[in-house]
């Protein structure tokens, strides 16, 4: 379930996250969207993972 908005961090049903989406196109999440936890990210040649410490690794 997704509650909170990936990049800002803000709640989903507050505001427009419009901007959030196209910035999102071209750079990784920075906060865990299932608990707003701010992730550790790490930008590789390849893609991206960030890291929350509640609900794991996800990559791009």
């Amino acid at each position: 379930m997704t509650n909170w908005c990936d990049r800002c961090g803000e709640a989903l049903t507050e505001g427009s996250h419009e901007t959030c989406a196209a910035a999102r196109l071209l750079e990784p999440p920075r906060y865990c969207a299932q608990c707003r936890r701010r992730m550790k990210v790490q930008v590789l040649p390849v893609g991206w993972a960030a890291i929350c410490v509640e609900h794991g690794e996800i990559r791009g």
